[in-house]
């Protein structure tokens, strides 16, 4: 298999502000799943996403928390879902240039994967976390200060409608994504009515009711807003 040439490292450690102690971490967050089989599966970046994405969490709410002193605990959460979610690291990867860096698969790179949004995503948070790992909290933070500091004044995006809304809700508090289960279904097949639970970590469920899946789904999920009080002025489906 005929690999291109990649630029040398050291351009992405000057873009991300870090040269690496561990050059092992660098590599290891630059390498998607697709290029490993076997047991080396585990050498991918998965592992380190899921450690920077949660000092990217802290990292970012630590600066909302010293940027904004007379916000309130909503705004703030709302903020902080727009700053970590995955399109916001994808824009960051690719000001870092990360793209051209990433070991892929054949078929992964063949398709499209150094532009694709989830994955530059992921690579930014894996970068966070080896960043983490190589030199500790106070370097990783300062790297999330220096890519985030233009962002953390950007307007609020609205969310579109209220499963995305609670979605966002959920990753700001650090909690596991709602998840959906269904009920009951009642009626005939022109005309059901389907009944549908949310469920979020540490939460009491919700229920909606809806004609289908889809609006059942987000009846549940703007009932759950409004039992806890959290704004929303989106569509509903």
């Amino acid at each position: 298999m005929s690999v291109k040439k990649k630029p040398p490292l050291e351009s992405l450690e000057t873009a991300i502000g870090h040269v690496f102690a561990d050059r092992g971490l660098l590599e290891r967050a630059l390498t998607h799943i697709s290029f490993l089989e076997g047991p080396g599966r585990l050498l991918s970046y998965q592992r380190l996403e899921f450690l920077g994405d949660r000092v990217l969490g802290l990292a970012v709410a630590d600066m909302l928390f010293r940027a904004f002193p007379d916000d309130e605990e909503g705004a703030m959460s709302r903020r902080l879902s727009d700053l970590v979610r995955k399109e916001t690291c994808a824009a960051v990867a690719a000001d870092w240039g990360v793209g051209p860096h990433v070991k892929l698969g054949m078929g992964e790179a063949q398709s499209g994967g150094r532009k694709r949004l989830t994955t530059l995503g992921d690579v930014c948070e894996a970068l966070i976390g080896a960043v983490f790992l190589d030199a500790g909290y106070e370097s990783a933070r300062a790297m999330v200060e220096r890519a985030w500091q233009e962002r953390l004044h950007a307007p609020i995006r609205p969310p579109s409608d209220a499963k995305t809304a609670l979605q966002e809700w959920a990753q700001a508090r650090a909690l596991k994504a709602p998840t959906y289960r269904l009920v009951s279904r009642s009626g005939p097949d022109h005309n059901p009515r389907f009944v549908i639970a949310v469920d979020v970590e540490t939460q009491v469920p919700a229920e909606g009711e809806g004609k289908s899946k889809r609006l059942a789904e987000q009846a549940a999920a703007t009932a759950f807003m409004a039992r806890e009080g959290i704004g929303f002025e989106g569509k509903g489906s």
